[in-house]
């Protein structure tokens, strides 16, 4: 079920791997305290964070754990990269929103920080990606979804993520039009990460992850 870990490469790996889960951190962070909405996972596990009274980055790691328990009931194989992705995203985030604080009423300012989220989770994920040490638990559950039913990854993604998001806009998590912009624009920002670090993801068709915020 598990990728053998390259450990000729590892020290590097890790660090590399770690850049990308910062840099991921600091995506949602910025998204989050531009008030415009967020990603799909992060509107979920922000309307949850409230609602248990924990911090965001601990309820991300708590939903990475519960979505790769889904992964590993279909049977999807993981990796070294998909455990990191779950213990290390969340302590960035709450790392980041300990200092970058929330802004409101500066359409300019809460613009500008949400286009830049997105160009920084593009670049994430390219080096995420670029490790190739496997996916992270939410597109693990997307691969599982696309491998034990057949649909298309665009599909598989589709599906999660709206049901995803509508969830956490019921439970009063902040969907906005940033949610939108992030939905069209993400997949072009990664493409540019991947063109950028020349990234050569397997398969024939590239993976975006959420996130991890993916």
């Amino acid at each position: 079920m598990f990728k053998p870990i390259k450990w000729e490469t590892f020290p590097r790996d890790f660090l590399r791997i770690q850049i990308g889960f910062l840099l991921f951190g600091l995506a949602i962070t910025l998204m989050i305290r531009g008030n415009l909405g967020t990603s799909a996972w992060a509107v979920l596990e922000v309307a949850l964070a409230y609602k248990l009274g924990i911090s965001i980055g601990a309820m991300t790691v708590a939903m990475g754990f519960f979505v790769l328990i889904g992964a590993l009931l279909m049977r999807e194989k993981l990796g070294w990269g998909t455990l990191a992705n779950i213990l290390s995203i969340g302590p960035w985030e709450d790392l980041w929103l300990s200092i970058i604080p929330s802004v409101e009423n500066d359409l300019l300012l809460q613009t500008g920080m949400l286009l830049l989220a997105i160009f920084l989770m593009g670049l994430a994920s390219a080096i995420y990606i670029g490790v190739d040490a496997g996916a992270g638990p939410r597109d693990s559950m997307m691969l599982a979804i696309k491998r034990t039913t057949g649909v298309s990854i665009r599909v598989a993604r589709a599906i999660i993520e709206v049901t995803v998001v509508t969830i956490g806009w019921l439970l009063g998590g902040p969907a906005g039009i940033g949610t939108l912009v992030f939905a069209i624009l993400v997949g072009p920002s990664v493409q540019f990460g991947f063109k950028l670090f020349n990234v050569h993801p397997h398969g024939p068709e590239a993976l975006i992850p959420q996130a991890p915020e993916d």
